[in-house]
């Protein structure tokens, strides 16, 4: 591929046919086959890496862990001092469990990077004359882009034509409110970034209007891809990444500790320094779950694969935990508890009875207008049977989050004027009069008391309720933003969205999982209210936005948890919400698809959006519902819970076993005169009881891990670790006691029995710690049930077979097995004793603090 660095990306100071000469690009658009050679010259429109190297940095990765590298070195070491047999076991052994981490980590890559296909950003381009929709990674320098609200910009372009356009562009220019931006005449070369009112910048997003515009740059060659190092740093770190970090510590401690000791004992009780060494390394790659990062990539993976056939698509992987955690779900009423269908209920005159004028109004500013499409307008369009008159538009300014309105201009053969619609105080504060009947006005402040007696009546009922002005204006004037004055207000638009038939269920649904629904809407208390007790809420608690406003911090921190229904919020308190709410020590999800939702999804615990959402949204999101349904989020939630579980089962499985089998060599090596276990055979146990729990992802979990949220719990994990620990260790050292007393055991057969026993030991454990049920009430998945007897079987078989010999082995006496499974089986029946009782008693402790 060749580089694109030949582009020089100042092109504000061209005029807009220079900039397509200079791109040899066209109104029309490329055609397909200058397209493919673009792509092939530029590359694809991303700040990504190549996936092929990805693939190579994860193989090398699997190899990063200090302690294997130690090895590996200790091993080559051991090979130049003439023991080469052994190195060459320990290397095979080091490989193939980096390699079954390699390609699970891979498929679990590939498997995720399919189901972010299905939620690709889109963006409407012109090629070859004709307007199409293609994915923004398929956009090339030349091509011309139509944007509108919602729109995220897919490269570096100057504005060819525009109309009210403003943009986001904070993340460049650090500027909080939108900026306009317009074509016009070519700006100096030293323009700074802020100044560049011409040019839109990969990554800004409409807020609104519209805009054609020619992209001039793509990928790293835009302003975004230069300064991509620093905006790409890592993502806020969620819970998941966070325990899973403090687990890290965890292990190191624990690891330092006993290799430190165990090297100096046996150094100090003159063994070989080699040896010495070799083994307290094999014994910390032991006690390090040297699979844990493929088993956590498997699980998260699968877990996406799960929750993408029931239409919940993970553009994050560790948000899958965060969806679990989850306990406060914040979420706009249209679509999620509403069945998203918008219809007209009536227009109205202002003393709240039906007129035709009203409809013929809000119809021609709802059909005529360009800017971003919503539900109200569809309603409204779908409404009017009419005869549609004929009218032109002269002129149009964009709805928009701060004014809350939208102005159109029509011109018919006999007259010309404006129609505005909106939120009813939005309306009223532009109007001077009011139409009273046909032709017939009156001031607006005789009226008023009167429109808002109306409004609230509508409310009341649960319509939302619109404002419709008009005033008359001079075919030859411009209108702009600053003409939105001395209006006439007409009437009332009412709509209704009915509560989806099943909602109340789910909400009944939502609170048994433990997840407290909160409705943030901008629509005012009334109709909030009536939505709330259409849906069960009985007595719903109601802040406003104006009451929002004005509470402190504390104030409402202190309210925020006990609110069921925000209204009436603007867009920038949705984020303050959030906020109050994670600060409280929830995790917090939050679900939004429209274009002032971006910031408030940022700052969730998990953002949720739809597919159907705008690109921004989108975006921003960390799951994307292919289903805008409160039912399928269900899903996913217990989805995340399940994938949770099963991540946690293979950290309690193998930090117990692990630390028990380490703690009891550590002990051992002490009085015996030999190593309890070579090198190479600690890596092999390892290695096995590793194997059956690469399973874990697709084992059955417990109804009593789906209830509640999950969440991580370092100090628990280190209290099972100890227990667990320790019992294991009380088994291991009763079986030194029999194969030294009563077998009175040699090197190679104390180390074979002890190498059969640790492994089928550790395996069946299993059985025991996946669960807080008795073992025999929640049985394995069948993968796990297989992988573990295969595990078994084998472990069993290998003293008997030509590979023995590699590893040291030697053939055991019958009446040895018959003592190694006794103190197996009791060791099983033992573990659930313990787990029982220490069960009971952090569940006591956690009521206790609680």
């Amino acid at each position: 591929m060749e580089s694109n660095s030949d582009v020089d990306t100042s092109f504000w100071n061209l005029s807009t046919q220079d900039a397509y000469n200079k791109l040899k690009a066209s109104p029309q658009g490329l055609d397909d086959a200058e397209v493919a050679r673009r792509l092939k010259q530029y590359g694809p429109n991303t700040l990504k890496n190549n996936a092929n190297t990805s693939m190579f940095i994860l193989f090398i990765s699997q190899f990063k862990s200090p302690i294997t590298i130690l090895l590996i070195v200790a091993a080559i070491l051991s090979a130049g001092l003439g023991d080469i047999s052994d190195t060459v076991i320990i290397l095979c052994i080091i490989i193939l469990s980096s390699f079954l981490g390699f390609w699970q980590e891979k498929g679990a890559a590939n498997a995720v990077k399919e189901l972010l296909k299905m939620v690709r950003l889109k963006c409407r381009v012109v090629r070859s004359g004709t307007s199409k929709e293609i994915a923004v990674e398929e956009v090339v320098p030349g091509d011309i882009v139509t944007l509108s609200a919602g729109d995220i910009i897919p490269g570096d372009c100057l504005i060819i034509d525009s109309k009210e356009l403003f943009v986001d562009e904070a993340a460049f220019t650090g500027e909080t409110f939108p900026v306009e931006k317009s074509s016009g005449e070519p700006l100096p070369a030293n323009t700074v970034l802020s100044k560049r009112s011409n040019t839109l910048f990969m990554g800004a997003s409409v807020i609104s209007g519209k805009a054609t515009a020619l992209v001039m740059a793509t990928g790293k060659q835009t302003e975004f891809g230069k300064i991509s190092t620093n905006l790409q740093s890592k993502a806020p770190e969620t819970d998941f990444e966070l325990g899973i970090r403090k687990f890290g510590y965890l292990l190191m401690e624990v690891t330092l500790v006993l290799v430190i000791i165990i090297f100096g004992v046996n150094v100090f009780l003159h063994k070989p320094i080699l040896d010495s060494f070799l083994f307290s390394l094999a014994l910390a790659v032991g006690l390090t779950p040297q699979l844990l990062p493929a088993i956590i990539s498997v699980n998260l993976s699968t877990g996406a694969k799960r929750m993408a056939k029931l239409q919940v698509i993970v553009k994050r992987l560790s948000s899958i935990e965060n969806i679990g955690s989850m306990n406060i779900l914040c979420s706009d009423k249209t679509g999620t508890i509403t069945a998203g269908k918008v219809n007209l209920k009536d227009t109205l005159d202002i003393n709240g009875n039906h007129n035709d004028k009203v409809l013929e109004y809000a119809w021609l500013n709802a059909s005529l207008q360009q800017g971003f499409r919503n539900p109200i307008d569809e309603a409204i369009c779908l409404a009017y049977k009419e005869t549609a008159p004929i009218f032109t538009v002269q002129s149009e300014i964009p709805y928009d989050f701060i004014r809350k309105r939208l102005t159109i201009v029509v011109k018919s053969k006999s007259e010309t004027f404006a129609i505005t619609k909106g939120a009813l105080n939005s309306i009223l504060s532009i109007c001077s009069q009011a139409e009273v009947a046909e032709g017939k006005l009156t001031n607006i402040a005789d009226s008023k008391a009167s429109i808002q007696a109306q409004y609230e009546k509508l409310s009341e009922a649960g319509f939302r309720t619109l404002g419709v002005a008009y005033k008359p204006v001079k075919d030859t004037a411009v209108f702009g933003r600053d003409d939105e004055s001395d209006m006439i207000f007409l009437g009332f638009i009412t709509l209704f969205d009915p509560p989806k038939p099943n909602v109340e269920a789910i909400i009944a649904k939502l609170n048994t999982l433990g997840v407290k629904l909160k409705i943030i809407t901008g629509d005012n208390a009334l109709v909030a209210k009536s939505l709330a007790l259409q849906v069960g809420i009985k007595d719903p608690k109601i802040v406003t936005g104006a009451e929002l406003q004005k509470m402190t911090k504390a104030a409402l921190m202190h309210q925020a948890i006990h609110t069921d229904i925000f209204a009436e919020v603007e867009p920038n308190q949705k984020e303050r919400i959030i906020a109050i709410l994670k600060s409280g020590g929830n995790v917090v999800g939050f679900m939004g698809d429209g274009i002032n939702d971006a910031p408030a999804l940022h700052t969730a615990d998990v953002g949720i959006s739809v597919d159907t959402a705008v690109d921004v949204a989108k975006e921003a999101a960390d799951i994307v519902l292919l289903s805008q349904d409160l039912d399928v989020l269900t899903n996913g939630i217990i989805e995340g819970r399940k994938t949770f579980t099963n991540t946690m089962k293979y950290i309690f499985m193998a930090t117990s076993a692990n630390f028990g089998n380490m703690f009891s060599m550590a002990g051992a090596s002490l009085f015996l005169p030999f190593l309890p276990l070579l090198p190479k055979q600690i890596l092999l146990t390892n290695l096995l009881t590793d194997f059956p729990e690469m399973a874990i992802a697709t084992d059955r979990v417990d109804d009593l891990n789906i209830q509640t949220p999950q969440r991580w719990d370092i100090s628990f994990i280190r209290k099972f670790m100890v227990v667990f620990g320790l019992l294991s260790s009380v088994f291991d050292f009763l079986m030194f006691g029999v194969l030294l007393f009563i077998f009175h055991a040699k090197e190679k057969e104390f180390q074979t029995a002890w190498f059969i026993e640790s492994v089928i030991s550790a395996t069946l454990i299993v059985l025991v710690v996946r669960t807080r049920l008795p073992f025999f009430k929640s049985l394995p998945g069948k993968y796990l049930s297989i992988a573990t007897a295969i595990i078994v079987l084998f472990v069993l078989v290998l003293p008997f077979t030509p590979f023995a010999g590699w590893f040291d082995f030697v053939k055991l006496p019958f009446m040895l097995y018959v003592w190694m499974f006794l103190l197996i089986a009791t060791y099983i029946v033992s573990a659930e004793i313990v787990k029982h009782k220490f069960y009971k008693v952090m569940l006591k402790k956690h009521r206790k603090y609680r």
